[in-house]
């Protein structure tokens, strides 16, 4: 019976005992589903804390301390200069939401061990997992580009100055040069390494730019190369400005060994605002009233030093119409982004370009080092090849009969070449092609008035205008020019002698074979 008893009690005791193994591990079982839901307490991602959230929250988490942290303000600074950008410019991001997963998996993956110490490792303080926030390599180069101009300063380099006669040599300035590639390496460190998402000032990667030019260089600037004037007598107070604006903005320049120069560039924009004034210009082959007018004879005159002087013509193109301050071939237009007057540099020390206008002449010397021989002559010669005279155009209007006025003066064309002729002790040693030029003829235009109450007048210079002939045409109309003459006429607008000088009302004794 005792033994019996006992036996019941093993019975009922072994069931309560299983019964309370099973309640524990079942309640270990939901704390582990419960835990796998949220991070567990004291998990920090960078300097966010983590702890109880999910994984989407977390993830969340992130995504807005990255969109906080692109509000912040980047200084970036090279030398003296700096811009300021926010960061979200330079493409800031956060790829890497494995961090969410690593949070998650603290004192619950791995080893028994290392979720013991995880626990451990709680209890006593945070678990920080390093957030690592990255730029845009592209976005970085981009900003940098677009704010070269305010974060690079131009070494100012050593200089000349021409005053009574003499050259005075002027001091040079150091640059700095942002290095974009060297500098975007370095942001994408600094944000990567441990940035806290608040403002910050980075020195950007950057180079000293050492200006060009020495005093010993630049003292053997004495010699001329090269120089040329042309005149402008019959230009008017508009015309007489913009030559003496254009030549100044050229003058003083020094060009170093392999340097172009665009006339174009250094003499525009060509408005009101850079001190041009309205006056004649060709346009398409028709003479206009532009901003500038009258700077194609400064560039022109430039020309001339610029091939006596022996230097390299890189871009040059002769007007539309002919022009007479100088010879068929020997002028250089200047005309919006299509015709420019480009020469480069191609001695081995630099040289100096002076212009200036007096007793409306304008002039241009080019300085520099001689080292042709003094016993070698340069001259070009300008030969027209063939010529086409467009005739005169008589029109038919409604002014009375017997009137007539000349609306546009008459443009010959020519075919002309420049020759390069080189001459040793006063023998030619050499004659070559050096350019050719094309211009466009355009008639001289005549109104011839049609309208009377006899339509038997009418009838008659129609008649005589069909014809095309000019002694025809005026024989007709003489018989009708005094009762014209004493109609009130609107006035017609004749070429100004300013006009004929600038846009080629040629006359025909200027056409010569040399300049």
């Amino acid at each position: 019976m005792e033994k019996r008893m006992k036996r019941l009690k093993q019975f009922y005791v072994l069931p309560a005992v299983a019964a309370a193994v099973c309640l524990v591990f079942a309640g270990r079982t939901v704390m582990h589903a419960e835990q796998a839901e949220t991070i567990a307490e004291g998990v920090y991602i960078g300097g966010i804390d983590v702890g109880g959230m999910t994984a989407d929250e977390a993830a969340s988490a992130v995504e807005s301390y990255v969109k906080d942290a692109g509000e912040a303000q980047f200084t970036l600074s090279a030398g003296e200069r700096q811009i300021t950008v926010p960061a979200s410019d330079l493409g800031l991001h956060f790829s890497d939401m494995s961090v969410v997963q690593e949070a998650m998996d603290v004192g619950r993956s791995g080893s028994p061990i290392r979720r013991y110490k995880d626990k451990k490792d709680l209890e006593h303080g945070n678990k920080v997992i390093p957030l690592e926030l990255d730029v845009d390599p592209a976005a970085v180069t981009a900003v940098l580009t677009e704010h070269a101009d305010d974060l690079n300063q131009e070494a100012v380099d050593c200089g000349l100055v021409r005053e009574d006669g003499a050259f005075h040599i002027t001091d040079g300035a150091q640059g700095i040069e942002v290095n974009t590639a060297d500098s975007a390496r370095l942001i994408s460190a600094y944000v990567s390494d441990g940035w806290d998402g608040g403002s910050a000032q980075i020195e950007l990667a950057a180079e000293i730019v050492d200006p060009r030019g020495t005093r010993e260089e630049l003292s053997k600037i004495q010699d001329v190369l090269g120089t040329y004037n042309t005149n402008y007598s019959d230009s008017g107070a508009s015309r007489c400005t913009n030559i003496a604006v254009a030549a100044g903005k050229i003058n003083g320049t020094v060009l170093y060994p392999g340097d172009e120069f665009s006339v174009a560039d250094a003499i525009g924009p060509l408005n009101a605002s850079n001190g041009y004034e309205l006056a004649g210009a060709y346009e398409n082959g028709q003479t206009v009233q532009s901003y500038g007018g009258g700077v194609c004879q400064v560039s022109s005159t430039l020309y001339n030093a610029v091939i006596l002087a022996e230097l390299e013509v890189t871009e040059r193109s002769n007007h539309s119409m002919i022009v007479t301050y100088v010879s068929p071939s020997m002028d250089a237009a200047i005309a919006g982004d299509y015709k420019d007057l480009c020469f480069v540099n191609n001695r081995d020390v630099p040289i100096y370009l002076e212009g200036y206008t007096s007793g409306k002449n304008v002039y241009f010397t080019i300085y520099g080092e001689e080292t042709r021989p003094s016993n070698r002559v340069v001259t070009y010669e300008s030969e027209v090849v063939s010529r086409q005279d467009p005739g005169t155009q008589f029109v038919a209007t409604g002014d009375p009969a017997g009137y007539i006025g000349t609306v546009q003066g008459k443009h010959v064309g020519y075919v002309a070449q420049l020759w390069k002729v080189v001459t040793v002790d006063g023998h030619e040693e050499s004659r070559e092609l050096f350019n050719k030029s094309t211009y466009r003829a355009s008639p001289k235009v005549v109104h011839v008035g049609t309208a009377s109450a006899d339509p038997n007048v009418s009838a008659v210079i129609g008649a005589a205008l069909a014809t095309g002939d000019e002694a025809t045409i005026y024989g007709a109309v003489a018989p009708y020019t005094a009762a014209a003459a004493a109609v009130q006429q609107p006035p017609v607008q004749q070429p100004t002698p300013e006009e004929q000088a600038i846009t080629g009302t040629v006359d025909e004794s200027q056409i010569t074979g040399g300049q």
